[in-house]
């Protein structure tokens, strides 16, 4: 597209981005609900009722997506920040190469961890 400067989303782009953007916000509604309350009524459990919690196959799928979708989300919502806030290119695309790289890293770690815990390494 000619006209548009690095990182920049046509119109079509960010009709997605939005919608994209507003699926994971309401995934996350649930998912954190649901997390919360583990929270709360496991606080002060010991460290292998803890992992005999995420060791389940139930609990671990929904923790990969709390971890998945989180991520995705942020990574989204900086986009736009960036895209709308930072106007010199390179920095933009720089600050947008970082923050991909920080969403994958730590969500890799995240769900390394969790997957760890639920096939028993």
């Amino acid at each position: 597209m000619a006209g548009l400067s690095a990182g920049r989303r046509t119109g079509k782009e960010g009709t997605k981005h939005w919608w994209v953007q507003r699926l994971t916000s309401v995934a996350l509604v649930p998912l954190s609900i649901w997390f919360a309350v583990s929270v709360v009524v496991y606080a002060g459990a010991d460290y292998e009722t803890m992992q005999a919690w995420i060791g389940s196959p139930v609990v671990a799928g929904l923790m990969v997506l709390l971890i998945v979708v989180t991520f995705y989300h942020a990574y989204l919502g900086i986009e736009v920040v960036l895209d709308d806030y930072v106007h010199h290119d390179g920095i933009r695309l720089a600050s947008l190469v970082l923050t991909k790289g920080a969403a994958l890293l730590l969500g890799a770690v995240a769900l390394f961890s969790v997957l760890k815990i639920l096939f028993g390494g």
